[in-house]
């Protein structure tokens, strides 16, 4: 089911202003990621970035292009492990947060 602009546009609003809001969504992506629920996970990670440190931000850190960090995390994408931990990296870096397996 896609997001309507509205909700999306309110993820935005909140985690600006909510800390823990945006710790909360980085945390869910990875545990849905983590629990086997890709698709899941990918869709939060978009948001967390698009409200947070940006796709073209993100991608100047990890010397990628901006288009193709949209298609990795995309619907159809299908990123490498090492892809997704270099992306992780530098959200919990932004979100000055480590995320560990319980």
């Amino acid at each position: 089911m896609a997001l309507t602009r509205d909700f999306r546009e309110t993820i935005m609003e909140r985690a600006a202003k909510d800390e823990k809001f945006r710790r909360g969504l980085l945390t869910e992506a990875v545990n849905e990621i983590l629990i086997g629920n890709i698709e899941t996970g990918k869709a939060i990670l978009r948001d967390y970035i698009n409200a947070t440190i940006t796709f073209p931000s993100l991608a100047r850190k990890l010397k990628k292009d901006s288009k193709s960090l949209h298609r990795m995390l995309g619907p159809k994408g299908n990123p490498r492990l090492d892809s997704i931990v270099g992306i992780l990296k530098i959200l919990q870096d932004h979100e000055k947060v480590k995320l560990h397996a319980a």
